[in-house]
């Protein structure tokens, strides 16, 4: 589902006939037998890019370790930072993050963060109603891709034999904000029950990253092709993605980088910890 060009005025915008509107709270993806619990990131300057997430998405600083700067919503940590001055910025086309996707749990929290947004000039990628969530897309200063989206209901989703219905259409980015209040004096702020609802990743072959993901750790394919396949479990539209749109035939990530640094996996009903590597050098962890 390639990104689509983000309209410069909301006004622009046209609507998709016949959305269905997320008014509820879903109990996916948490409730999922995995789901991520956050991602971690690596750094030049953590300082530097931990403000823009807290300016920017509303998240919260909530204490730092060391060199980590710890960032989240309503007291839980979504986003580590490890800063490190001598790290180098990689390419584009390389193995790693194409974007964490911050999930909020109503859709008046997607519009009101467009409001600001809009109002601060805030540089987009793209937009897209993808019929089972509405989506914003862009990018933090050092590259790293950022989705924030809201889920139509679940009940809404279109499934067939194991597989989902999803689409990249036109967002109504105007619906989207008559729907939300603007945003509180000190500025948008990533409300409690904002979660990373998945992450999204390249890597240098789609279909054995896809096939990785289903016999190493268990995640169901929910809608593939040769390059990109989106994968779940319990019942979820996707946890995790692969594409290899700008990175076919990428090799591992090579030490010394900024970029994507792990992955970590919550496990519901408990689990032994671990971490684990795929074929593209991204660190995988799992924690009960």
């Amino acid at each position: 589902m390639q990104r689509r060009q983000f309209l410069a005025t909301a006004s622009a915008a046209t609507a998709m006939p016949g959305a269905v509107r997320a008014t509820g709270r879903n109990t996916l993806p948490l409730d999922a037998p995995l789901s991520i619990a956050r991602v971690g990131l690596r750094s030049p300057d953590a300082e530097a890019l931990a403000r823009w997430y807290e300016e920017t998405l509303g998240l919260e600083r909530l204490g730092t370790e060391g060199p980590v700067i710890h960032l989240g919503a309503g007291g839980q940590v979504l986003l580590e930072i490890a800063g490190n001055p001598a790290l180098r910025r990689p390419f584009p086309s390389w193995a790693g993050l194409y974007h964490t996707a911050f999930l909020l749990p109503e859709r008046h929290f997607l519009g009101q963060w467009l409001r600001q947004a809009v109002e601060r000039q805030v540089p987009m990628q793209g937009a897209a109603d993808h019929l089972v969530s509405e989506a914003l897309y862009l990018a933090d200063p050092e590259g790293n891709g950022v989705e924030i989206y809201a889920d139509r209901p679940q009940e809404s989703w279109d499934w067939t034999r194991g597989q989902v219905s999803m689409g990249s259409v036109r967002l109504d980015a105007e619906d989207l904000m008559r729907e939300a209040s603007p945003p509180p004096p000190g500025g948008f702020r990533a409300p409690e029950g904002t979660v990373v609802g998945h992450v999204h990743l390249q890597v240098g072959d789609a279909l054995a990253a896809a096939a990785w993901w289903h016999d190493e750790m268990g995640f169901d394919l929910v809608r593939g092709s040769r390059d990109a396949n989106f994968l779940s479990t319990g019942g979820y539209h996707h946890h995790i993605a692969v594409n290899q749109w700008n990175s076919r035939g990428a090799v591992p990530m090579q030490p010394g980088y900024a970029g994507l640094d792990h992955v970590t996996l919550r496990a519901r009903d408990g689990a032994t910890p671990r971490r684990v590597t795929d074929p593209w050098g991204i660190e995988v962890r799992i924690e009960a």
